[in-house]
């Protein structure tokens, strides 16, 4: 069905993001990498979903209409991890990782993704959120982690498929690759309505 609806479609993904070229491969998708650089700055009034979906349309209109031919979909995607109302960004150092992970440590968080679809003619947003229960971590833990994988360039400064979603992650209620960077139901369910 798959490629039947999409066989004439040239697939763009617009990310960088190593975790979401996996998941788009191993969703069955020929596509090509473009990115562009964008200034990641959320107006203040945003809610948590607001903001997730501002930044993929954000990202996507970075791409100018010369991009698209009428066979091209854009995906654009940023994912936010949320914790009591506050999201938490991608730290800025070692120091940083760690005050997030303890912030983190004993409790639930949510991470949202929001992705922008985008074509000559068309673009639609979504989201899609995911609550994660962690276990309360030691400052021995976190640090071995963020010394072992580096979490910089992670939002909340973790990656759920790594060492720390195997030791800290309880349950989680909604898609687990939400949190890896893309909710790869919601998206093969919009591309095909797309």
């Amino acid at each position: 069905m798959l490629k039947e609806k999409l066989k004439n479609t040239e697939i763009i993904l617009g990310s960088g993001s190593p975790r979401r070229r996996e998941l788009l491969s191993e969703m069955g998708f020929i596509f090509k990498v473009e990115t562009r650089e964008v200034e990641e700055s959320i107006p203040v009034n945003l809610n948590p979903m607001e903001s997730a979906v501002f930044l993929s349309k954000l990202k996507a209109g970075a791409f100018g209409k010369d991009f698209f031919n009428e066979n091209t979909i854009l995906i654009t995607a940023d994912t936010i991890v949320v914790l009591d109302d506050k999201i938490l960004g991608k730290p800025s150092n070692r120091q940083h990782a760690i005050e997030m992970l303890q912030n983190l440590s004993g409790k639930v968080h949510e991470v949202i993704t929001g992705i922008t679809l985008k074509s000559e003619k068309k673009e639609t947003s979504f989201f899609a959120t995911t609550k994660v229960w962690f276990k309360r971590l030691t400052n021995e833990e976190i640090e071995f982690y963020v010394d072992n994988y580096k979490p910089f360039d992670k939002a909340g400064a973790y990656g759920i498929q790594e060492w720390i979603g195997y030791v800290a992650v309880e349950k989680i209620e909604g898609s687990y690759f939400n949190v890896v960077g893309l909710p790869t139901n919601k998206l093969y369910e919009e591309l095909i309505r797309f």
